[in-house]
């Protein structure tokens, strides 16, 4: 998990559980319940009573929720992922706040390609030692994240025609 709030999570989610058939009418009741019955603080009868109407559609009563959620504040935005992961758990482990991109790894492998583009570059031109050693780095995009790969192959590639 990232550093994010839940609050910043249920902002990111939010597009995906409007989604059109991610919710059905049933999940989107029994979350509701559990907000209201299990923490009447979270939801009164009043607003569940709202958010359940019929006459209005799911998506806008889910819209509705997530914005009533995220304005109340962060233990209500907690509280819905809890009632999400209990009544839609195969939903609650794809939402896109769950998967979001690491820097970190992005920022260390630049470094690791970096320092093997110096490294070839500094190199002395050993013609026993510099043609083994092209050989490992064009084998290690394989393994190094795709945002870097791109950059060592193509430093690679003018070289690698002679091997």
């Amino acid at each position: 998990m990232t550093d994010q709030t839940y609050c910043d999570r249920l902002v990111q989610d939010t597009p995906f559980l409007t989604g059109q058939g991610r919710l059905s009418e049933q999940q989107v009741d029994r979350i509701i319940l559990q907000l209201n019955r299990y923490y009447p603080q979270i939801l009164t009868n009043k607003e569940a009573e709202k958010f359940r109407n019929p006459k209005a559609s799911l998506r806008v009563r889910l819209c509705d929720l997530l914005s009533h959620l995220q304005q109340r504040g962060e233990r209500h935005c907690q509280e819905f992922y809890r009632a999400l992961y209990i009544h839609a758990q195969p939903l609650h482990s794809h939402l896109p706040s769950r998967y979001s991109p690491r820097p970190m790894s992005f920022l260390a492998g630049l470094g690791l390609a970096a320092g093997l583009a110096l490294l070839l570059y500094c190199c002395p031109p050993d013609p026993k030692v510099l043609p083994g050693t092209r050989r490992v780095l064009a084998f290690s995009p394989v393994i190094i994240d795709r945002h870097v790969s791109r950059y060592l192959l193509a430093f690679l590639a003018d070289d690698l025609g002679g091997l």
